[in-house]
């Protein structure tokens, strides 16, 4: 965000606690020392309001970012982000862009229970206008934001609060202020011959585990990284699973009309059906609100072990 407030001074971040407090999550860390309170905007908590404020900024020539403090608060913000935002590039018949990255905290915490735990990947997937960005890795981030906030339309960033603290090597490639991740493009982040899994954001890393253990077993899974929800890179899904002819695909959210269930079906109605050796298997969380409890929560989200024993079932292993 500093390197592209930088470079343009049209970019402005606006949420709740952004500015004096230096983010919820500490992610603004300093930008309201360095650029103010005209360009770093504290608001009300009125997510319905600040959302609107920054929907009118984008189609009046700005480029904000608008900050959710969860994602499960831009709720109050729905009829902003998609009526306002995602569909007047369409009903103004293209005269009208609306460049504004909507970001924050997205999925499951830690003992945070239902309403501050709901992953909304899905969600926007759904809905045309938006693109939908889920990172997992710091570059991830960092090229992906970079991207987004050049975008000429709505972008909706997904971060990931429990990925906040976790540390990752990073290129000296990335670390230019020219770095940009083109969005729709997923990322291998582990080769393999055996099995394709499919993951976003936090899931990634429960896929790298899981593809760690199985190899102790002579099993070599190819692991993908999304990156981005909407557009989906098939095409690098379907290169991968025409080597392995096998796929699980993995994601914190709910089962029914989810990620999964979205590449699922492409694959089954399209040609690269033939290129399946077994049904594909979808692990996602449990089909209920988050629990509050620690073992229940934990119950609820997808475990490496959870990958392991549906990658043997696909390949009929015990």
């Amino acid at each position: 965000m500093d390197d592209e407030m930088e470079r343009d001074d049209r970019v402005f971040l606006l949420g709740e606690e952004v500015a004096q407090y230096d983010g919820a999550y500490k992610v603004s860390r300093g930008l309201w020392k360095k650029y103010g309170d005209k360009r770093i905007i504290d608001t009300p908590i009125t997510e319905m309001g600040f959302a609107g404020i920054a929907v009118g900024a984008a189609m009046n020539g700005l480029r904000p970012i608008c900050e959710f403090m969860t994602f499960n608060f831009a709720m109050q913000a729905i009829d902003q982000i998609i009526n306002s935002a995602a569909k007047t590039l369409y009903m103004s018949a293209g005269e009208v862009n609306v460049p504004i990255v909507f970001r924050g905290p997205n999925g499951a915490a830690s003992g945070v229970a239902a309403q501050h735990s709901q992953c909304f990947g899905a969600w926007y997937a759904h809905c045309p206008g938006l693109k939908v960005l889920s990172p997992y890795s710091s570059e991830d981030a960092r090229g992906l934001l970079k991207a987004a906030i050049r975008d000429p339309d709505p972008v909706v960033f997904l971060e990931n609060e429990l990925l906040y603290g976790l540390s990752f090597d990073v290129s000296d490639e990335a670390l230019s202020k020219d770095f940009v991740i083109p969005i729709g493009k997923a990322k291998i982040e582990k080769s393999g011959n055996h099995v394709t899994l499919v993951a976003h954001s936090k899931a990634v890393q429960l896929c790298l585990e899981a593809a760690q253990e199985l190899s102790g077993s002579g099993i070599d899974c190819e692991v993908i990284n999304l990156r981005s929800l909407r557009p989906l890179d098939m095409d690098t899904i379907v290169n991968s699973l025409s080597k392995t002819h096998h796929l699980v695909t993995v994601e914190q959210g709910w089962p029914s009309s989810g990620i999964g269930a979205e590449i699922s079906a492409r694959i089954v109605e399209s040609r690269s059906f033939f290129l399946l050796d077994a049904p594909i298997l979808r692990v996602t969380g449990a089909d209920v609100p988050m629990p509050y409890a620690k073992t229940l929560e934990a119950a609820a989200l997808p475990q490496p072990q959870d990958i392991v024993r549906s990658v043997k079932t696909v390949l009929n292993k015990k």
